[in-house]
């Protein structure tokens, strides 16, 4: 039985593997560029200092430099007025830096799991994780006995690096199923190459996760915790993509992981495994917003909404689940007959559509599936009315995870707006002013308030932290993953607080008894909101 102690160790020990496997690429970049090497001799320097020197992508730069600050090892300090950021060394980077280099094995590694999970793990790639399997054993030679802070920290991301992949391949494929987690089992059981696949029980049972008898494993209650929480690993390496394109994203061509016309797959993200990993972490949000669609479709009939849509609709997850609720725990569900539900799902991703519809199908749940832009909401009401009757501003507007991730429009204002965020954003590898970030998010809050001001809109959001708060919490927040992964594909995501301040300022407003944040605590990085119209 693991105590609240261990959980919370356990629960660090996640945060700390999703860190090492955004920060063990970047760090290798940075340090193969020699841009650690340059602040080492330079403790204090500036991002165009550094853009110019390096011949750097300076968005990009600005990322991943960014990265280091939440990790502890640069302090950053954002230059208003010059347009420019500031970076400083601190002791903790002087010590980290020069072991940078024993990253380099873990990112060899990373390299040959973004072919996972639909492919084995290769010979070659076997060859790499025994040589890590065995180094991290010796820690690296950093020392036999890590007690330096940053040794200890760096040999965490390095396991985090080898083992954050093994997960999600293990869980896409079936591993951590009731079956093996319940009962003792051998290697031959599961793989057809049993003496590779021993490997990588015995590297996990050195670990913790599994007692060892003879040939036979078994799950201890750690390997339990982690393996039922194996889809926290998922969005992370789901990026892999990305991650291990840095050399060429920061200090190449920038745009070599878009998507060409024409092509369905996307190049920068693994989405099958993007949508697997968020699968687990939405389903807690789902229930938090349960009480809020409860409660609007229990008011008197002429104060409901006629119906939801979800815009992003991914694989038709929410709106199955907005149904069940409506449908069992409401009076609207008493009388869909006479007041029928109008579900919409709208996505950019025509995939993502195909999804959604055959799932909806499946569930025997009548819904409309369009295509749609969450930056036109224009074009998506003329679309609604002119093709289905349908007026968007009768329906309860949901998105989940979806407005950090619209695609860049410049404000059209030329207002210069001073920023409080701590960000940092890229557009096509070049830097935006955080001003105009919050420009954008306002204006397309505006283009929003004509179509949510009666009902609302319900949405989840992703949330950055400062760096330095987020230095001061190593272990006990997964925000610099957030970063790396949305900062390294033109993703914007800002402060709970900002945010809300922003959507207040458009007209929008939290109502503040359906407001909640994850964790309830200065670093919360996703917020649930009901943003209702104010004159």
């Amino acid at each position: 039985m693991l105590t609240k102690q261990d959980k919370d160790r356990f629960r660090g020990a996640i945060f700390s593997h999703l860190d090492g496997l955004v920060t063990a690429p970047t760090a290798l970049a940075l340090h193969n560029a020699g841009i650690t090497g340059y602040l080492i001799n330079n403790e204090k320097t500036r991002l165009s200092t550094l853009s110019q020197e390096f011949n750097a992508n300076d968005g990009y730069l600005n990322v991943g430099l960014r990265i280091l600050c939440s990790q502890g090892w640069l302090e950053q300090e954002i230059l208003h007025k010059e347009k420019d950021v500031e970076f400083r060394l601190n002791e903790k980077g002087r010590k980290a830096f020069p072991l940078f280099p024993v990253y380099e094995e873990a990112v060899a590694w990373l390299r040959q799991s973004v072919l996972f999970p639909k492919n084995k793990i290769s010979n070659e790639a076997f060859v790499i994780l025994e040589r890590c399997f065995s180094n991290y054993r010796d820690s690296f030679g950093i020392t036999n006995h890590p007690n330096e802070e940053e040794d200890i920290q760096i040999l965490k991301h390095i396991e985090g690096a080898i083992v954050g992949p093994l997960v999600v391949y293990l869980g896409m494929n079936g591993f951590f199923h009731k079956y093996f987690m319940e009962a003792s089992f051998r290697a031959q059981e599961y793989h057809r190459d049993p003496e590779s696949f021993k490997k990588i029980l015995d590297f996990l049972a050195y670990l913790g996760w599994f007692s060892k008898k003879n040939e036979t494993y078994r799950f201890n209650p750690m390997g339990l915790f982690f393996a039922q929480r194996a889809t926290a690993y998922g969005v992370t390496v789901s990026y892999l993509p990305t991650l291990t394109s840095l050399d060429e994203l920061i200090f190449g061509d920038p745009l070599i992981l878009n998507t060409n016309s024409g092509e369905e797959e996307e190049r920068h993200v693994h989405r099958e495994m993007n949508v697997w990993g968020s699968g687990g972490a939405h389903s807690t949000y789902f229930k938090s917003i349960d009480s809020i669609i409860i409660d609007l479709f229990n008011k008197p009939i002429d104060e409901q909404p006629k119906g939801i849509l979800d815009m992003g609709c991914g694989n038709g997850a929410f709106l199955q689940h907005a149904f069940d609720v409506i449908e069992n725990q409401t009076s609207r569900g008493r009388v869909l007959d006479e007041y029928p539900l109008f579900l919409v799902g709208v996505d950019f991703n025509t995939t993502a559509l195909q999804v959604t519809r055959a799932n909806l199908i499946k569930a025997d749940i009548w819904a409309k599936v369009i295509w749609g832009d969450i930056g036109r909401p224009d074009k998506l009401a003329t679309d609604l009315s002119d093709d289905y009757g349908i007026e968007l501003s009768e329906l309860l507007n949901v998105r989940t995870f979806l407005d950090h991730n619209r695609i860049w429009e410049s404000p059209s204002t030329g207002e210069k707006r001073k920023s409080d965020s701590s960000g940092a954003y890229a557009y096509q590898g070049e830097r935006l002013d955080n001003g105009l970030v919050e420009q954008s998010l306002l204006e397309h809050f505006i283009k929003w308030k004509p179509y949510v001001e009666r009902f609302g809109l319900l949405i989840i959001e992703l949330h950055t932290l400062d760096p330095a708060l987020t230095a001061q919490n190593i272990s006990k927040t997964p925000a610099t993953a957030y970063d790396a992964t949305h900062g390294f594909s033109d993703q914007y995501i800002l402060e709970i607080e900002l945010f809300e301040k922003i959507a207040a300022e458009a007209g929008l407003t939290p109502v503040e008894r359906y407001s909640r944040k994850f964790p309830d605590n200065e670093l919360a990085t996703v917020s649930i909101n009901l943003l209702k119209g104010t004159n």
